[in-house]
């Protein structure tokens, strides 16, 4: 029927498709040398009002991750991040095995505060344990949540005040500048780096990462780690053709708005939604019979986590290239199924 597995199950988006057939028999040096991809980290510089901001392209969001604290971080410091952050979560070590302990702190909406990151630093105090050097958030969370300008002014500050990196994960930027109240210049001024995600929102793969101030060294970096592709154009050129005119934007408006289609369908049929997310991650709870059903009929979705023994949690996502169509039908199937358990024998 319909995957709302992900957002980065299509290819990529016509405009970006026709960007590399448009280019492709073009020459250019490698190693993001070359002309597209100076282009496109001009654009950003531009979109994000920084003039100074070093930007480099990478293949994909784990590799952004663990180089951004890798080239910032020494061998004994660490990262602060939610419970839910997908450092800590969903990238098998890949930050432990550079070196650096994640100190994960529970939260139930999925996002960091002030008072949530000082509660660490006071845990740490002396040589024979981890210096927390680091704040990592994302926009969006791994909840579906968003940081507003003013929390994350308040956590530039907290950081400010203990010497603390802000690194936000851009992974899913996209819906984030949909649905918040910041720009690119919010997250250029307000954090030390962070990314600007395109797998998730139409790139066939690709993220952008800006650091507030240049990092003179950094692209050796990027080359020891292997992160240097050969064939670097073809990550600016996909840039260049998202953020050039509204398409990044209207891509995520399409994901954002069908979401909430979803969100309010879900509602109305009365099954609950404890998270309150604006974004493309949607996360209702249902009862187990209907989930089996739903999986029968053929759609595909991520399990978030069981409720109880009856009901679970699961995630529905919305992408750049969803069609309406597909979430009427999904609506449509849900309406049509039985909670067994709650029948009258």
């Amino acid at each position: 029927m319909y995957s709302f597995r992900n957002d980065y199950s299509e290819g990529a988006h016509p405009k970006v498709l026709q960007a590399l057939i448009n280019t492709n028999l073009e020459q250019t040096p490698g190693y993001g040398l070359d002309p597209r991809c100076q282009k496109a980290a001009e654009l950003i510089r531009s979109l994000c009002a920084a003039p100074d901001a070093d930007v480099h392209f990478l293949v994909g969001g784990t590799q952004t991750n663990l180089l951004a604290v890798g080239a910032l971080l020494k061998p004994y410091e660490a990262v602060i991040s939610a419970q839910t952050g997908h450092v800590n979560v969903h990238e098998t070590g890949a930050i432990e095995g550079t070196g650096h302990k994640v100190l994960a702190v529970p939260s139930p909406d999925g996002k960091l505060t002030p008072a949530l990151v000082e509660s660490v630093p006071e845990l740490h105090g002396d040589e024979h344990q981890v210096k927390p050097a680091m704040v990592y958030v994302s926009n969006t969370t791994e909840t579906g949540t968003i940081y507003s300008r003013g929390e994350l002014q308040a956590l530039r500050a907290c950081c400010g005040k203990h010497g603390l990196f802000l690194f936000l994960d851009g992974a899913r930027l996209g819906s984030a500048l949909a649905c918040g109240d910041m720009g690119l210049p919010d997250y250029a001024a307000l954090t030390d780096v962070f990314s600007i995600g395109g797998t998730k929102n139409g790139a066939l793969f690709g993220e952008a990462l800006v650091f507030a101030k240049p990092r003179p060294d950094f692209r050796r970096y990027m080359k020891r780690q292997g992160a240097m592709l050969a064939k670097g154009r073809l990550l600016g050129l996909q840039f260049q053709a998202l953020l050039e005119d509204e398409t990044y934007l209207d891509a995520a408006r399409h994901a954002n708005a069908l979401a909430l289609r979803l969100r309010n369908g879900v509602a109305a049929l009365g099954y609950p939604l404890p998270v309150e997310s604006p974004s493309n991650q949607q996360f209702p709870v249902f009862p187990n019979q209907v989930v089996a059903q739903l999986r029968n009929m053929g759609y595909a979705f991520e399990i978030d986590r069981a409720v109880d023994a009856g009901h679970t949690c699961v995630r529905l996502v919305t992408s750049w290239a969803t069609p309406e169509q597909a979430v009427e039908d999904f609506l449509r199937d849900l309406s049509a199924c039985v909670d067994v358990t709650q029948e009258t024998p």
